[in-house]
């Protein structure tokens, strides 16, 4: 459907007073007359961009749901039914209907609303999402406890097309189906996740969209009040005891609400509405882009052309792409694997060098590590290219199918440490824990973009246990990239400065901010070792046991939860018999409550691992008054995360 919108110089549409002025919550929305829907979803669509172009932030998906968004809050008694978005980087007109309009122009920065949905930002956010295929499972659990308490309220999940690439979410469907309870799922089929989805089902959609009839057809089957089925043969989701409805047009508000009117009306069990609609739908930049405008930076929004701050470094992102590729060019044996994250993991470029030896398996990080083990098997040597957070979904298979038999996959874990504006449910704070517990794994952090090409080559040539090597987000140092890479000598670390009075060891990109806090000491007298452990697993003993004689204090720098780095060198004390040495032992790391969205550099210093925090932890413990007593964190980092 053609979408007519001309936004002004500041995204807004033309002067007469706004309908969406007037919504303050869905309550308002469902005063207007049907015949006034299309004008709103003008003004949201136009409100969505004027308000992302300041302040950047996920866009494509929510322009592709406007009409989606309207309609389901129109027909839904919201908050008491409970609308469910899966992922959720579609909810900023969601957020802006249900009175957080104007909060959202900070969203994703400190004091703002998250970028995803969030329980406690707002009733009508009855479950928090951020990582993909929940929704069902989460709906079900609705359903099943409004029937066990004898309510009647409406539940409905919204999944894209996508998000059905991960297992849960046939995981809840084939449950559901079992059930039998009312639940409506609503497939916003796009045709793209991140990127374009990959996988078998694809191919499913892609008929059931075909056999969309036209206009006439599908609103005279809703005259009648049947909500039809237009696909020639059963669909899969029938095939798992739903009901399945569809294709819609997505675009149309008219026909969205004559269909979800139907929907409520329906009580025989599980019912799938499959709808068609564009990301990016209603602002050509958008829908022009390869990512249908995915996650953009602040634009203007007359053009659609994006502000971007010249890079005085290659991100690590690409760094770890271009290693990669280099690494495949040496060794035939190297397999890269991405679970639908594609441009996020730079294998994107790796796909282009070497196609024959890139496999993008779909949101199934669970399957990815075993279809790595299974190669590594086969004497390959696969590198599972996951972001720090969703390799949390692939845990058991880490420890089954790799750690356990002792298979040489290669985890490049991107997104490591804080991230930034994604916030709680996307940080990367826990793997060195997680990993660390495991036998038989080496881990490694580079400090800089040179490092880590040494730890891709490393990581590379061990071929007897699993490896890992993690790295942050956004642009690296900047230093000189050799010209021949060579492995690393694994659980050896380096001094990188030396001092008489106190030493810092750091493991990964912590270390240009020890450096700096070991500039202020030494301006005050307080002569500073600084050293790079380059691995937490096996950690240099021989290095921990040096700074630890040598030193009047030795200070562990690390952006992960505790039981990560820190852990590993207390052990090693403990083991070399040098427990007296803790008593001159002190720890940063991450504290123990979920850190929400900011700056990195904010949450560094908020969360008490930046270079300030070095420094006064260094002048406290030396001046004799302990450890610092720097853990009263401010209550934006409440324990909430997403629920």
């Amino acid at each position: 459907m053609r979408i007519d919108l001309e936004p002004t110089a500041n995204g807004q549409a033309h002067n007469r007073k706004l309908l969406l002025d007037g919504i303050d919550s869905p309550a308002d929305l469902r005063k207007l007359p049907t015949t006034e829907l299309r004008r709103l979803a003008d003004e949201l669509r136009a409100d969505l961009i004027d308000s992302v172009s300041q302040t950047g932030g996920h866009f494509g998906a929510g322009l592709g749901v406007i009409e989606l968004t309207i309609a389901l809050h129109y027909v839904l008694d919201t908050p008491r039914d409970k609308l469910i978005w899966d992922v959720s980087h579609q909810c900023y007109p969601h957020k802006i209907l249900t009175g957080r309009r104007q909060w959202l122009r900070s969203v994703r920065q400190a004091g703002g609303p998250s970028g995803f949905t969030c329980r406690s930002e707002s009733e009508f956010d009855p479950f928090g999402a951020a990582h993909s295929s929940t929704a069902i499972s989460a709906g079900l659990g609705f359903a099943t406890a409004r029937d066990l308490s004898g309510e009647t309220y409406n539940v409905v999940s919204v999944v894209g097309d996508g998000a059905l690439s991960g297992g849960m979410a046939f995981e809840a469907l084939n449950n559901a189906g079992t059930q039998a309870r009312k639940l409506i799922v609503i497939v916003n089929d796009n045709d793209m996740s991140i990127g374009p989805p990959s996988g078998a089902l694809r191919d499913h959609l892609t008929m059931l969209r075909e056999c969309m009839p036209d206009e006439a057809a599908r609103r005279a089957s809703l005259a009648a009040g049947e909500l039809m089925s237009f696909a020639p043969v059963p669909t899969l989701f029938e095939q798992l005891s739903a009901t399945y409805a569809g294709p819609y047009d997505g675009h149309d508000v008219d026909e969205l609400v004559a269909a979800l009117q139907l929907a409520v009306a329906h009580d025989n069990g599980p019912l799938v509405i499959h709808i068609r609609t564009e990301k990016g739908c209603g602002y050509e930049p958008a829908a022009s882009a390869p990512d249908k405008g995915h996650a953009v930076g602040k634009f203007d929004p007359a053009s659609g052309r994006q502000e971007k701050s010249k890079a005085s470094a290659p991100s690590y992102t690409n760094v770890f792409a271009d290693a990669l590729i280099s690494q495949a060019e040496q060794d035939k044996s190297i397999i890269a694997v991405t679970a639908a994250m594609p441009s996020g993991t730079g294998l994107d470029k790796f796909a282009k060098a070497h196609p024959d030896r890139y496999f993008d398996v779909g949101i199934a990080e669970q399957h990815a590590v075993t279809f790595c083990a299974g190669m590594a098997c086969e004497g390959y040597k696969p590198f599972a290219a996951i972001y720090s957070t969703f390799l949390q979904r692939g845990y058991d298979q880490i420890v089954h199918d790799v750690a356990i038999q002792k298979l040489p996959v290669r985890f490049a874990i991107d997104r490591a440490g804080l991230v930034g504006a994604d916030g709680v449910t996307h940080q990367g704070t826990y793997d060195i824990a997680y990993l660390g517990c495991l036998p038989h794994f080496v881990l490694m952090a580079p400090s800089d973009e040179a490092e880590l090409q040494k730890m891709v080559a490393t990581a590379a040539a061990i071929d007897d246990r699993p490896s890992a090597f993690r790295f942050p987000r956004g642009t690296a140092i900047g230093v000189e990239l050799p010209e021949q890479v060579k492995p690393l000598e694994v659980g050896k670390g380096r001094v990188v400065r030396s001092g008489s009075d106190a030493a810092i060891l750091c493991y990964g990109a912590t270390l240009h901010r020890a450096l700096a806090a070991a500039d202020e000491l030494d301006a005050i007298g307080i002569r500073m070792t600084v050293a790079d452990a380059r691995f937490a697993k096996p950690v240099d003993d021989e290095l921990v046991a040096q700074l630890a004689r040598h030193h009047r204090l030795l200070l562990t720098v690390e952006e992960g939860s505790s039981g990560g780095f820190a852990t590993q060198v207390t052990d090693s004390l403990l083991k070399q018999r040098m427990s007296k040495s803790l008593s001159r032992l002190m720890t940063l790391n991450l504290p123990d409550c979920f850190i929400h969205h900011d700056s990195q550099e904010g949450q560094a210093h908020t969360a008490g691992v930046d270079a300030s925090a070095i420094v006064a932890s260094v002048r406290q413990s030396l001046a004799g008054s302990g450890p610092r007593a720097a853990r009263d964190y401010p209550q934006v980092h409440r324990a909430e995360a997403v629920g």
